[in-house]
């Protein structure tokens, strides 16, 4: 059945501990990020962000491919479609581009971990999507690639999530061959956190998810932003910077529950804030 809105294009399901999964669902053209399929994951995205009721998302897909990348099909038509025509498309490209870079950075910048689960192939911005998600876990079977080069059209923005989550040799091994890596393979170099057979993949995405859903929602939003951004800063201002979360942290209800907790030998009784 193709996906006729952008509801049916990101099917979403929510259980009663708060986890959000979000299934790409549009097999036909391989679970392709085009213009629709990001603007209805964007959408979701943010109405999750806004829903405090969701404390975790996971992202998966349905088909054989997690995500083939941009909609090659759909970027080719803009170079002779006449609303593009004067340019050749490259006002197009640039839309589409710009409106991927903001979907992936959103991601990361989400208040919610967002966890991939892949059972498939995620190529090219499918790869870049793994890579910007907090977490991932694939099954046996999957296979990842940056494989822009063999078509002349070198993953630049996949690059970009990438390098930050894999090191910088087998980064560019990815990029300049556009050989596939297993998922054994990328857990490995840090590209997934581990790969599972595939039959006990949702179970192990899951039980992640509600260990994640069982802590502090509020703990969890000081943490998430902090690591990324402290990342980024160079040793002393990203101690300096860090030492102003955990003072602002300590200063959150949770944290004198939770430490009241552990000095009381039970369990804590989580407020949120």
């Amino acid at each position: 059945m193709v996906p006729t809105s952008l509801s049916d294009l990101v099917l979403q399901d929510r259980d009663a501990a708060g986890i959000l999964r979000l299934t790409l669902n549009d097999i036909g053209t391989r679970n392709s990020l085009s213009e629709a399929m990001m603007t209805a994951l964007a959408d979701a995205l943010e109405a999750a962000a806004n829903d405090t009721a969701v404390r975790v998302v996971i992202l998966a897909a349905n088909g054989p491919v997690f995500c083939a990348g941009h909609n090659l099909k759909e970027l080719q038509a803009a170079r002779t479609d006449p609303a593009h025509a004067a340019d050749r498309g490259r006002a197009y490209f640039e839309r589409i581009m710009t409106a991927c870079s903001a979907l992936m950075q959103s991601i990361t910048a989400h208040p919610k971990p967002i966890i991939a689960e892949i059972d498939g192939v995620a190529t090219a911005a499918g790869c870049q999507l793994v890579a910007s998600c907090d977490l991932a876990v694939a099954s046996t079977d999957s296979k990842f690639a940056t494989p822009g080069v063999h078509i002349g059209l070198f993953c630049s923005t996949p690059m970009v999530a990438l390098s930050r989550k894999v090191a910088s040799k087998h980064a560019m091994e990815m990029l300049l061959t556009g050989d596939p890596v297993s998922a054994d393979r990328a857990a490995d170099i840090g590209l997934i956190n581990r790969a599972v057979p595939a039959a006990e993949l949702a179970e192990e995405v899951m039980k992640m998810a509600h260990k994640i859903a069982g802590k502090s929602a509020a703990t969890v939003a000081f943490g998430k932003p902090a690591f990324y951004r402290q990342r980024e800063l160079g040793l002393a201002e990203a101690y300096d910077y860090a030492a102003g979360v955990m003072v602002d942290n300590m200063m959150a209800n949770d944290a004198e529950e939770g430490i009241t907790a552990f000095m009381e030998k039970r369990a804590p009784n989580w407020r949120d804030s």
